[in-house]
């Protein structure tokens, strides 16, 4: 399973995101989508989505707060915000605490962070940036991945260029 992980798109799509997207089999967005970006990406591949604290009724009626399933034996869970190794909030916290995913996704931040956390059987914590205009981070970036056998494997960070330009 090959996935394309973006978050933080704020109502903003790159159209070089569908070229980077293009092989994969499904897009997931880990929130702060804004509208008109979950039809464009909907029509293009399978989305899956959290909300984020900036989406408005339209979104959050149709996605949840917190997406969580095992795929080609990897349990993982999206949820927009979760924090950051170590220090998660306390909603994540007590949920790792019971039930630590493989594999969380979550977005926020605007930072991009892929990491292993060692305090939770070494899961493996990603954060694929923000791939809008809208916030403080400089560069935007998307992430690419396979899920295959049990394991995460070819992990992408593409770089979208600078916050206020498209990608040449």
């Amino acid at each position: 399973m090959k996935i394309g992980l973006l978050s933080d798109t704020h109502g903003f799509l790159d159209p070089a995101v569908f070229d980077y997207f293009k092989s994969v089999d499904e897009i997931w967005h880990a929130g702060d989508i804004g509208n008109d970006v979950v039809e464009s990406l909907a029509n293009f591949k399978p989305l899956i989505a959290v909300f984020g604290n900036i989406d408005d009724k339209s979104i959050t009626t149709q996605f949840p707060e917190d997406y969580r399933r095992t795929i080609e034996g990897v349990d993982c869970w999206m949820t927009h915000i979760a924090g950051a190794p170590p220090n998660y909030n306390p909603r994540v916290r007590k949920i790792l605490q019971q039930h630590t995913p493989q594999v969380l996704i979550c977005g926020h931040s605007h930072i991009l962070r892929v990491r292993r956390d060692p305090a939770f059987n070494n899961m493996l914590y990603i954060n694929p940036g923000a791939a809008g205009h809208h916030g403080f981070h400089h560069m935007r970036t998307i992430v690419r991945f396979e899920i295959a056998a049990g394991t995460v494997s070819h992990m992408e960070v593409i770089d979208l260029g600078k916050r206020g330009a498209l990608k040449q």
